[in-house]
């Protein structure tokens, strides 16, 4: 009996040790890929590939399963799991890396999932590992489990928005990075008009409600603008406003980085719909020539059968300091919609930024201000938006720096502006007067009678506000209830 008893005890400190050694060195993770090894002995697998391209298009499967896979627990138990902070700075959110693999469990059948990423193109996919005895039973609700999941969500992030840029990589299957779009740029806080910001919020609820109509028209569901004005003036600042409006993400195409006409095509492709695309100073890559997409490239990537397949639910955006060199083949409606005015700062403008930078809305410096406004002086906003960053602590200080900087270089930018509107002026009156001794539609580039029918039917109208300068010129289409 005693024999037995000191057995017994020796087999149970025995396996405490061996538990022990089991536990604390990780050796039961050996065990258990044996054990699973063993097991896939007496089963048979099959695989499905989920690749994140199809063709050269992207997948939007991947991307759901992407976002699943991410949300699992599960993921905890990789070998080897990316780390990132989230939106707040206590939160950890861990991504499967390459060619780690994933469990998971659904309907009591275990699947497992295998992210994989080709060393020699840089090709990715999700496989997934299923038993053929589950496939038929399982597969199609686990993959509708999947849908549903993932829509989930992506509800609950809707509000965080990509910026997503374009590289040049060798692995010719990376074409975009992205980052989160943070900036906090709305219509409520951008130096613009009231008029015209209305005017650019009502087309936007237009097109975001104008899918049927597109749809009935046979039109591709999109939208151009061209942001054309001088440096500093708020174009970027608006595409970031028109984003967050919209709740879309952005594409920022950076021609210098494109290798043919071709392959801004293939750009075009991988985009997503509900983004926003857009190409900035597109009139210094023409003008320099210094980027290998030809003027012919960048009007079939604005308008052709290409844009027609994978342009839905797209607003894209053109930026240029100024539109008078440009061939107005460009700039015709169908390929640039609507077209606005970015020019340097005015007093209305001015008091938008004092609001804005320094909480001011009225001060006794103002009417001063005004008066050099009124003698033809300005600068840009983002000159006069830097001054009062830099003096925000003293909003006097800041008035004065900016009346001084206006005294200055303000009377040189104003003179030129002037200079620009007369030239302007003094160019449409002439355009005006050939149109009249014009009477052939395609005689001598002049507008003819017929010529202004034509854009009368097309909406083309001259939009001016208050502070005299072209600011929204419109090709509309038929507004849609």
């Amino acid at each position: 009996m005693g024999r037995i008893l000191c057995l017994l005890l020796g087999v149970g400190i025995f396996l405490f040790l061996f538990r022990i050694v089991l536990f604390k060195t990780g050796l039961i993770h050996t065990v258990k890929k044996w054990r699973r090894t063993i097991i896939d002995l007496f089963h048979v697998y099959q695989h499905f590939k989920v690749p994140e391209f199809n063709d050269v298009q992207e997948n939007h499967l991947y991307r759901k399963v992407y976002t699943y896979l991410n949300s699992l627990s599960s993921i905890e138990d990789s070998n080897f799991t990316n780390l990132f902070t989230g939106k707040k700075s206590n939160e950890i959110i861990l991504r499967l890396d390459q060619n780690q693999a994933v469990g998971d469990e659904f309907l009591g059948a275990k699947v497992c999932w295998i992210n994989k990423e080709d060393d020699e193109d840089g090709a990715r996919s999700f496989v997934l590992k299923i038993r053929k005895a589950d496939k038929r039973r399982i597969l199609a609700p686990y993959l509708q489990h999947i849908h549903t999941v993932s829509d989930e969500l992506e509800q609950q992030r809707n509000t965080e928005l990509k910026l997503f840029i374009n590289v040049a990589d060798e692995k010719k299957n990376i074409r975009w990075r992205s980052t989160s779009f943070n900036l906090p740029c709305t219509f409520e806080n951008i130096a613009m008009e009231t008029d015209l910001k209305n005017k650019v919020k009502s087309d936007l609820e237009s097109f975001l409600k104008g899918k049927q109509y597109y749809n009935r028209l046979g039109r591709v569901w999109k939208r151009s603008y061209l942001l054309y004005g001088p440096s500093g003036t708020g174009k970027s600042s608006f595409v970031a406003a028109m984003a967050n409006f919209l709740n879309y993400d952005v594409y920022d195409i950076d021609l210098s980085k494109v290798a043919d006409d071709s392959d801004l095509k293939m750009l075009l492709l991988q985009t997503r719909a509900k983004s926003v695309i857009v190409i900035e100073d597109l009139d210094r890559f023409i003008a320099s020539k210094s980027t290998a997409v030809s003027v012919s490239g960048i009007l079939n990537f604005t308008d052709s059968i290409l844009t027609s397949c994978a342009g839905d639910e797209r607003i894209m955006l053109f930026t240029m300091t100024g539109k008078e060199h440009i061939d107005p083949a460009m700039l015709r409606p169908g390929r640039v919609d609507v077209h606005i005015h970015f020019p340097l700062c005015d007093f209305a403008a001015f008091k938008t930024l004092a609001s804005n930078y320094l909480g001011v809305r009225e001060h006794k410096l103002f009417p001063q201000v005004e008066g050099i406004f009124q003698n033809g002086a300005s600068l840009s906003p983002a000159e006069i938006g830097e001054l009062m960053i830099a003096n925000r602590s003293s909003p006097t200080r800041a008035l004065k720096y900016v009346i001084n900087a206006l005294q200055t270089d303000g009377d040189r930018r104003g003179n030129a502006r002037r200079s620009f509107l007369e030239s302007g002026s003094r160019r449409s009156m002439s355009e005006d007067a050939s149109s009249e001794m014009s009477g052939s539609l395609c005689g001598g580039g002049g507008s003819s009678p017929a010529v202004k029918e034509f854009k009368k039917l097309y909406g083309l109208l001259r939009i001016k506000s208050s502070r005299k300068s072209e600011s929204y010129d419109a090709a509309r289409d038929i507004h849609v209830d």
